[in-house]
């Protein structure tokens, strides 16, 4: 069958197998031969090929809950329950979810696998660094428990290691109490690239922020941006009554004609997106999951850029070079006309001890680019800037970096390849992204 990432690009044909549980798991494991190789994958919700290879190991029917902590603020499942899920359980006890991405649609084992983070992490950090532990099924067939201080450097190198140790099985996550399903809201708007980050920085104590970002404006206002910020309200009256929120979907039916994404359409809906929003009141409240999740209130919004799919683009910068470093990427992107509606800016605080996870300290921006064939010596430019400014690309979104640019950005690779040639010495977890970027080869399959 056909199966490819949310971006839609690349498509592979691929044998997906999707066991009723971890014993059936480890059976099909212990049943590979030689030079078979297979990956992990959760909802598929990573947007490149990072779960992607001829035989795919779905955790779907891995969706059970396990045990709930009330004590400790806990819940243990399988690696296939979403984080939709999830909020069905720890919302009406009064606990959220540490850390949010901007879909609640990923499974459990994919947020660890790919280290997550969300609108917070210049306060706390990633989603792996709220995992109490795992279990983990192993090449050998054998299964194991990770934690911080159990299988420690198992646990760093499966954190944001995207599936290439073995397959999490299931997972301890802490949560953090709440009284209301309410966010406090503050909009400010930024005429320019400066301005935001400026911003930014002096609202670097707010539980949330986040930056939507004008990517195609020029000059003066290169980098305009509508700021949001947020704080969990305090639950004192009816209205912020502790219940999961099930909204209404709508849903893009078929794939939109890609010409219809071109310059003048994406620069007249970020002029008027800027407009619109910068005069509207700064401070409101509004329920956590139009806060988080945005687009999931859109089923299918990935066919908006077309049948071929669309890559979406991350990287982070030191805080040291950041305004630079994006300022120059802005520039090549406006110049080129190939911006996206969809451009976020946020600051991440320090890096963890995980070998492959994404973050460190500095800005992160994310840009959408439908797939056309001109668009990748676009991004080999930006690659050089973000590298050049000390700066690295999320595996988690990628399709198509070298390994040049990989190896020299993830400083821990090499310490990340030891221990997985250690517990997987013959490459049975493998995938496109890790035989493309020179973490497994495919010179067998």
């Amino acid at each position: 069958m056909d199966v490819y990432g949310w971006g839609r690009y690349p498509t592979i044909s691929a044998e997906l197998l999707a066991p009723v549980d971890a014993k059936s798991m480890a059976g099909i494991v212990n049943r590979l031969q030689q030079p078979a190789s297979i990956i992990p994958r959760g909802a598929g919700r990573s947007y490149g090929d990072s779960s992607l290879a001829l035989q795919i190991l779905s955790s779907r029917f891995l969706d059970s809950f396990l045990a709930v902590d009330e004590a400790n603020a806990t819940i243990r499942c399988g690696a296939g329950v979403t984080l939709d899920e999830i909020l069905k359980i720890c919302i009406p006890r009064g606990w959220f979810p540490m850390v949010m991405p901007g879909t609640k649609f990923v499974s459990v084992g994919g947020a660890i696998a790919a280290d997550i983070h969300g609108k917070n992490h210049h306060r706390d950090g990633s989603f792996c660094d709220h995992i109490v532990e795992f279990s983990l099924l192993l090449a050998s067939g054998e299964t194991v428990n990770c934690g911080k201080t159990e299988n420690s450097e198992l646990f760093f190198a499966t954190c944001g290691g995207m599936g290439l140790t073995g397959v999490i099985l299931d997972a301890t996550i802490r949560f953090e109490k709440v009284s209301s399903v309410l966010i406090r809201q503050q909009s400010i708007s930024a005429s320019n690239l400066d301005d935001c980050l400026q911003s930014l920085d002096e609202h670097n104590d707010a539980k949330y922020s986040v930056a939507w970002l004008d990517c195609l404006a020029t000059g003066d206002a290169l980098g305009r941006s509508i700021i949001y910020l947020g704080e969990h309200c305090e639950g004192d009256s009816a209205t912020t009554k502790l219940k999961h929120t099930r909204r209404h979907r709508l849903s893009v039916p078929l794939n939109m004609p890609a010409f219809l994404l071109n310059r003048f359409s994406m620069g007249l809906f970020n002029s008027c997106y800027f407009n619109l929003k910068k005069g509207r009141p700064s401070m409101t409240s509004i329920n956590y999951d139009n806060y988080f999740f945005p687009l999931d209130n859109i089923q299918h919004w990935n066919r908006l850029y077309g049948a071929k799919g669309f890559l979406q683009y991350q990287f982070v910068i030191p805080l040291e070079s950041a305004a630079e470093g994006i300022s120059q990427v802005l520039s090549k992107v406006s110049s080129a006309g190939k911006g996206s509606f969809l451009s976020v800016l946020k600051r991440f605080g320090e890096a963890n001890k995980n070998f492959l996870s994404f973050p460190k300290a500095g800005y992160t921006l994310t840009l959408d680019f439908k797939y056309e064939k001109n668009l990748f010596p676009l991004l080999d430019e930006l690659d050089r800037i973000v590298v050049d400014h000390g700066g690295r690309i999320y595996l988690a979104k990628d399709a198509r970096m070298q390994e040049d640019v990989f190896k020299s950005s993830y400083e821990n690779w090499d310490k990340f390849l030891e221990i997985k040639n250690r517990v997987d010495p013959n490459q049975l977890f493998a995938s496109l992204q890790s035989d493309r970027l020179g973490l497994t080869t495919n010179a067998q399959r």
